[in-house]
């Protein structure tokens, strides 16, 4: 049975994503896909037969009332509150919803990313093998951008045959304790000490984000002395710390550009980029290093 749900609050960057549009960096598209992977892997893990698709929301939370049908949902990812019908839910929030029902989130004391996933599939069109939103881009999901009030989102049944994912987030990251990185393409172009002071020195999360990236303020001036590097563009992935030309440090994101020509110290381990992820503005963190095996040995126990 279809059903119908109606968008009335939406923050800016509420989309609709799914597990990611991989193979398609070579035409300049990354992979998009949920901020916090985790969280959305979680959000499906205990419906049955579960869309792939779901819909990301910020801090701004997420309002809507279900026009047509019934369903089950889950939510995920930070700490939220939520409301049905007025009526305070839990969160993480296991629903069920019917024709009439209102469902209000906002933002609770932590966390920037929450997913809401359905037992029925989101009825846009594929692009490029996938219906996650890139917002740079400007494809996928509802006519590639954000939803925004008086949206409508079909909901349809799951084909019992459709594989949502291979691997499944069985537990929360760890909320303390530095982001692991591996050493980045480009760390030998920085001086020894600058490398050294990297891993002392404290950042704090900037209010400069989005999807593409997260500008890091760093108070200590860890790169305000270092020489402004022109390099040749080439590949880049989630996680990569560049260093800007002004010295700032901007860990790139699931929406980032497909090459970059400034130098990438290090990049964030895939075990910790949700964590990343969740952090608000104002969080102080520090990075510490970590080798290949190791990260990969992390990201495996993770699942």
């Amino acid at each position: 049975m279809t059903a119908l749900i109606r968008i009335i609050r939406a923050g800016p960057m509420a989309t609709i994503q799914d597990a990611g549009r991989f193979g398609a960096l070579h035409h300049g598209i990354s992979a998009s896909g949920p901020m916090d992977r985790g969280a959305f892997e979680r959000a499906g893990g205990p419906l049955a037969n579960a869309g792939a698709e779901g819909i990301e929301f910020t801090q701004a939370g997420l309002a809507f009332t279900v026009a047509e049908g019934h369903f089950r949902a889950r939510g995920e990812g930070g700490e939220f509150s939520l409301s049905v019908n007025g009526s305070p839910r839990d969160w993480p929030a296991d629903l069920g919803l019917g024709a009439g029902d209102t469902i209000d989130i906002t933002p609770g004391p932590s966390g920037n990313y929450g997913y809401l996933r359905f037992d029925h599939a989101i009825d846009v069109p594929a692009v490029i093998g996938s219906r996650a939103t890139n917002l740079v881009a400007g494809l996928g999901g509802l006519d590639g951008r954000a939803l925004r009030r008086g949206d409508e989102l079909t909901l349809v049944p799951v084909e019992s045959d459709v594989v949502v994912g291979e691997m499944i987030a069985t537990h929360l990251p760890a909320d303390d304790g530095p982001i692991r990185f591996t050493w980045g393409l480009h760390a030998d172009l920085f001086a020894p000490a600058a490398r050294q002071a990297f891993l002392g020195a404290n950042f704090v999360v900037s209010t400069r984000l989005d999807r593409m990236g997260v500008r890091l303020d760093d108070p200590s001036g860890v790169f305000a002395g270092a020489p402004i590097l022109s390099l040749v563009s080439d590949a880049i992935v989630p996680g990569d710390i560049q260093i800007l030309g002004d010295g700032t440090p901007i860990v790139l994101m699931r929406d980032h550009q497909p090459t970059g020509g400034y130098p990438r110290i290090a990049t964030v381990i895939s075990a910790d980029l949700d964590r990343f992820a969740q952090m608000r503005p104002g969080t102080a963190l520090a990075f510490a290093p970590v080798g290949l095996h190791k990260a990969r040995a992390l990201f495996l126990a993770s699942r």
